[in-house]
């Protein structure tokens, strides 16, 4: 199904793109641009027409073919990626939306009617939501509606197979949204749609990923590179690998007073979605990215599965913003927490990097805020 739905959008894609060049588009056209055979594009054009997607414009006439519009130029989607991650029993949604205004729409209703959702950030076009997985026969029942009421709410959030399953209810334009754009974004696998009255019910399907976090440090030296630069790289890097999607990048100031730092004593960390059966060889990508990278011996790299960040991992990277550890300290931190560490000294910093995961870049940028426990709290 989830192959049936990207083909979906990629021939959507293309069929508005050639109606908004030539005001028409043909099945010779899509044929010429997409080398898929002329009986599976008309039985596509066929579909889609059902669907109210195409309109025929002009009916075939002796050698002239057939000609079609989509029903809309028009943007057809603000949803531009739905994916999910997961940590034991807690899910990570992301929905990247081409619109600031409907992401922080979103990010209002879903808090509002409250439902399966119990924490959510928007950063940018970029909203974060979490939530617990439901194991039980029962959902919570939440009221959506006009306002004051919230136009649309997680009801709750379960795992089937290989798959997270959002169950979604509104009404209005959240509804249009949950019918006609998000089984058109990017990670959307399937959907299923379900009218009661007014108001619209939808299960939408994405995989369930894993969620990998890298920290970087020391890969630069007076005479040249940077750390931050190098982590960004490496998230573009990996993000074009088959089954990987970025998520993030964060820049970390640690203990601004040790000596031994080039600049400021800053580190770097990224986010990706990973599917699970890759995550062990995008350990070792990383690791070999880094390391051919660095222009210092001294790089290092820590890797963690999972977003959720222990009590005891915290503590350690406050006590690197505070003091100074060597690296024999940082290894057994690394495998008490069951983290993949990789070089020399800088996996001290890599380490402390990941530890303050999912904290403001106000914290991250402040080496002196380090009552960080009560404050991400």
């Amino acid at each position: 199904m989830a192959g049936v739905i990207e083909k979906r959008r990629e021939l959507l894609e293309l069929m508005r793109e050639c109606t908004l060049k030539k005001g028409y588009f043909s099945v010779h056209d899509i044929e010429e641009k997409t080398q898929i055979p002329r009986s599976t594009i008309q039985d596509w054009i066929t579909r889609l027409i059902d669907e109210n997607c195409l309109v025929l414009k002009e009916e075939k006439r002796g050698r002239s073919p057939a000609k079609y519009v989509t029903k809309s130029t028009m943007l057809q989607t603000a949803c531009k990626r739905i994916f999910t991650t997961v940590d034991d029993d807690t899910v990570a949604i992301f929905h990247e939306c081409r619109s600031y205004g409907c992401a922080a729409f979103c990010n209002h209703h879903h808090l509002l009617a409250g439902g399966g959702i119990f924490k959510a950030r928007r950063e940018g076009n970029l909203l974060v939501e979490y939530a617990c997985l439901n194991n039980s026969d029962e959902e919570k029942d939440i009221k959506i509606g006009l306002y004051p009421s919230p136009a649309v709410g997680v009801i709750d959030v379960r795992k089937k197979d290989n798959f997270i399953v959002q169950k979604i209810r509104c009404i209005g334009g959240p509804a249009y949204s949950l019918t006609d754009m998000m089984k058109m974004a990017e990670g959307v696998c399937n959907i299923h749609i379900t009218n009661k009255g007014e108001l619209v019910e939808g299960e939408v399907y994405t995989k369930a990923m894993s969620h990998v976090i890298i920290g970087i440090d020391d890969t630069d030296t007076k005479d040249g590179g940077a750390t931050f630069a190098l982590a960004l790289g490496l998230l573009q890097y990996l993000g074009k690998l088959k089954g990987v999607i970025p998520i993030s990048h964060r820049v970390v100031m640690l203990n601004p007073k040790l000596l031994e730092c080039t600049a400021g004593n800053s580190c770097s960390y990224i986010e990706l979605a990973v599917i699970p059966k890759n995550v062990e060889e995008i350990k070792k990508i990383a690791a070999r990215f880094v390391e051919d990278e660095s222009l210092s011996k001294k790089w290092g790299i820590a890797v963690k599965c999972g977003f959720k960040i222990s009590d005891n991992l915290r503590d350690y990277g406050i006590c690197i913003r505070k003091s100074v550890v060597d690296e024999n300290y940082a290894r057994k931190i690394a495998d008490s927490e069951n983290i993949y560490v990789k070089g020399s000294r800088g996996i001290i910093g890599a380490l402390a990097a990941v530890s303050l995961r999912g904290l403001e870049n106000d914290i991250l940028l402040n080496p002196e805020c380090n009552d960080i426990k009560k404050i991400s709290r």
